[in-house]
């Protein structure tokens, strides 16, 4: 939200030597963020001047100049070369001497054009900074403006205004509006405040038809609680807007439009409450209020034709659908040029009916921001008050008694504030008076009783619904610098769960080695998770979003690769091909056939009972905590002497077993086969005979369509399962003091013959002094039968008591032998 500070000085004291810096310091004390600065960006002399003569010159470009002698004030009139045609003699301008910069920046000063000597610049509104059209030089007459020759343009277009920048949290709409923050600023200094709102006479008006025919079909409630129509009549739609009104609307971000519109705009920003005119002579009948029909179509302001949803609330006269309601008016009763009688609306529409439209047309829009937050339901009759007002004096209106009003506001109800309860929930020691003041202050009626005050929220502050808010009220308006700083004590006993302690030792290792941790969106689409989700083909069940952020990607995730995958697609563009990136997540299984989350949500005022929190957590599909991890690019970079090594499968593997080791679990490696992952080049992860998941190459033809290398490797498992099957106690290792014996084990077995197989029967032949055992080489040609292989294990034997004798070690080195050839057939290779 912007605001102009000349604007914000009409409702509260603002000191006259003000700074941007001071606003925001003082804005920042009641909550609202401070953003930024703005200006016109408009100095040094520019003044009015009059155009006393001037001589159209033909260029031989086909273009015409006029030479012009224009009086600025000074003893002799200065002359200007000027391409515009939309002036006459007499004509009063704004002149831009040399010296003055305007926005861009563009520096004026006196240069030799067109065979004569430029000694400054007439100005446009547009060279100005006050709007985007340029049809022409800025005239002063038709804005009403007839100032001395001479005089400084600067102050009497309102140029050398600023404004302040905020950012406005959700809950606080009413901070939408010059007035939200003028009373914001009144909290923050002590200035009093003069609500605009009650400035105004309110205008009656009867006679017009309104009708709501409404019931939302999802939520059950009626979506416009109030409505407001007045008449102007007479007006001249073509007058200009203005310069004090065109400025504050450029401060505030708002391009001029016309006349009316830019009334409509600046009284939604003076009092929060959307405005829309109609131009009365081009509707058809009354005004019903109701939401969409089947099929229905409407062409909105800007052109588009929408096809309209049932949900869609609506504006309708005889003809049709005629405006989406707190979004965008229809075209079919545009003000125009020729309009001469408006019909002005200010509502209150259900903040979630609009926010549902506004989202599904795509059709953001300065009133639906405003809806969707709340606007004040008892501001509507001086809004639309203060509009025929303003068309009145700035269009040569005349108001009519021709109108409606229908109120059917829910007033709000008291909220019950325990003495004490503020300096309990907050921690400060406040006052009996300073938070009946600070409840005063915020618009509260409060009534005392015994031992609790009653305060009824007023009407523009709906995010006011309980005690809590009322306490956090007490504490904004009072000082946030009121509140103490202590360090909570941890209670004794407490700390990390197993698994959060294993989660973190799992997310250390990996960082330890080299890979870099990710978060990725949790939202995919149906293809993603039927690839990833599964090893086998076929449609995954998973879980679409009733409201998704992307309507293409609807669903959760039920695999953490594809999220790797899009991280490294977007890395890779930028240039970092070399990646090793891994997630920590929970992915989303569903049953096949159920329907999650239906069920109706607590309200939230008081704590679920255990059945409620039985049913809401039956209601949420299953969550395994899984790890995914995606390798690209080079492990070890090209440098002098050593050639590149490239990340693939063992990269993943190894990862596996670090993990592994890191949750004192002990894992084994089998072949297997997963659709998304290269034959061959896949493996399945086992703890016993439970499968925890998968790392394998891609597939290349799928790394090809990501736009990712040929060898992308990944690896998913299930970590939480991990965990689960891990040894809950583990003993530490002494150090040893008996030397090792070392001695290589060479095994022929089938080709078939999974490598991880021989090893653990290897291992379990051997016994316990078999201390490490590793595959080292997996040699299939001359020397071995077709048809098999040979595998190499480097063997380490140590006791614990004595030395071993080479003896020793090679009966059990032939001990781990024997077993292996008696489950898989294998022999000793010499």
């Amino acid at each position: 939200m912007r605001i102009p500070i000349s604007w914000l000085s009409e409702f509260v004291d603002v000191p006259a030597d003000v700074t941007p810096e001071d606003v925001h310091a003082a804005l920042v004390k009641v909550g609202l963020e401070e953003e930024d600065v703005h200006g016109f960006e408009v100095t040094g002399p520019v003044v009015v001047g009059q155009v006393l003569e001037f001589t159209p010159e033909p260029q031989s470009n086909g273009k015409t100049i006029n030479w012009c002698q224009v009086d600025v004030g000074e003893a002799e009139p200065r002359g200007i070369v000027c391409g515009a045609h939309n002036f006459a003699v007499g004509d009063k301008v704004v002149v831009s001497l040399p010296g003055a910069v305007l926005p861009g920046p563009f520096p004026i000063s006196a240069r030799k054009t067109y065979g004569h000597v430029s000694d400054g610049m007439i100005a446009s509104a547009r060279e100005l900074g006050l709007g985007e059209e340029h049809d022409g030089i800025l005239r002063l007459a038709p804005l009403g403006l007839d100032p001395e020759v001479g005089t400084d343009a600067i102050a009497l277009l309102g140029l050398d205004d600023w404004a302040v920048e905020v950012n406005i949290t959700p809950d606080r709409g009413y901070a939408f509006s010059i007035r939200g923050i003028a009373r914001e600023y009144s909290h923050a200094t002590g200035s009093p405040f003069r609500d605009p709102a009650a400035a105004v006479t309110p205008i009656e008006g009867s006679g017009f038809s309104v009708t709501v025919d409404d019931r939302n079909p999802v939520r059950g409630e009626v979506g416009v609680s109030v409505f407001a129509t007045r008449v102007v009549r007479g007006i001249d739609a073509t007058a200009p807007s203005p310069a004090w009104l065109v400025g504050r609307l450029k401060l505030a971000g708002i391009r001029s439009i016309s006349l009316v519109v830019d009334v409509t705009n600046y009284v939604m920003l003076e009092l929060g409450q959307p405005i829309h005119g109609y131009d009365l002579d081009r509707l058809s009948g009354g005004i019903t209020v109701r939401r969409a029909a089947e099929a229905e179509e409407l062409v909105t302001l800007d052109g588009q034709r929408r096809k309209l949803h049932p949900q869609d609330l609506v504006i309708a006269d005889d003809s049709g659908a005629i405006g989406l309601a707190g979004v965008m008016g229809g075209k079919s009763t545009e003000i125009g040029h020729s309009t001469s009688n408006v019909l002005i609306e200010a509502a209150n529409f259900d903040p979630v009916s609009i926010a549902r439209t506004a989202r599904r047309h795509k059709l953001p829009s300065e009133a639906s921001r405003r809806f969707e937050r709340g606007v004040d339901p008892d501001v509507a009759d001086a809004a639309a008050a203060r509009v025929v007002e303003l068309l009145e004096q700035l269009a040569g209106g005349k108001a009519d008694t021709l109108g409606s009003r229908l109120y059917a506001a829910t007033a709000a109800k008291p909220i019950e504030l325990p003495n004490g309860y503020v300096n309990a929930i907050v921690g400060a020691d406040y006052s009996d008076a300073e938070t009946l003041s600070a409840l005063e202050d915020i618009g509260g009626v409060i009534e005392a009783t015994d031992g609790a005050l009653l305060v009824t929220p007023p009407t523009w502050r709906p995010d006011l619904t309980d005690k809590a808010t009322l306490a956090e009220e007490v504490a904004r308006i009072v000082g946030y610098d009121r509140i103490p700083a202590v360090l909570p004590v941890a209670p004794p006993g407490r700390g990390l769960t197993r698994q959060q302690r294993l989660r973190r030792s799992t997310a250390q290792v990996l960082a330890a080695n080299g890979l870099t941790e990710v978060l990725a969106y949790p939202f995919v689409n149906s293809a993603s998770n039927d690839t990833f989700g599964s090893p086998v083909t076929g449609k995954v069940p998973a879980v679409r979003l009733a409201n998704p952020l992307d309507g293409e990607a609807p669903f959760l995730r039920t695999s953490l690769v594809p999220g790797l995958i899009s991280t490294a697609h977007r890395n890779l563009s930028r240039g970092l091909v070399d990646l090793g990136i891994y997630e920590l997540g929970l992915v989303f299984r569903p049953e096949s056939g159920r329907t999650y989350g239906s069920g109706p949500l607590p309200s939230g005022v008081v704590r679920p009972s255990d059945g409620e929190l039985a049913e809401l957590l039956d209601s949420i599909p299953p969550q395994p905590l899984h790890l995914g991890a995606l390798f690209v690019g080079a492990a070890i970079a090209k440098q002098p002497g050593q050639p590149a090594v490239q990340r693939g499968l063992t990269d993943a593997l190894d990862a596996a077993r670090q993990v592994a080791i890191a949750v004192h679990a002990t894992v084994s490696i089998r072949t297997g086969s997963h659709q998304a992952l290269h034959p061959g080049r896949t493996a399945e992860i086992f703890v016993g005979d439970r499968s925890i998941g998968y790392a394998g190459e891609l597939l290349p033809a799928l790394a090809e369509g990501y736009d990712l290398p040929r060898v992308t490797a990944v690896l998913e498992i299930d970590l939480g399962l991990l965990i689960d099957l891990a040894a809950r106690e583990v003993s530490p290792t002494p150090i040893a003091t008996f030397p090792a014996a070392t001695q290589d084990l060479s095994l022929v077995v089938p080709i078939s013959t999974p490598a991880g197989e021989v090893l653990a029967a290897v291992v379990q032949g051997a016994g316990e002094l078999l201390e490490d055992a590793r595959l080292v080489d997996d040699y299939r040609g001359s020397g071995v039968a077709e048809g098999s292989r040979s595998l190499t294990f480097a063997l380490r034997f140590r006791a614990t008591d004595r030395t071993l004798t080479a003896v020793q070690a090679s009966d059990a080195k032939l001990a781990g032998a024997a077993l292996a050839a008696k489950h898989f057939g294998a022999t000793v290779r010499e």
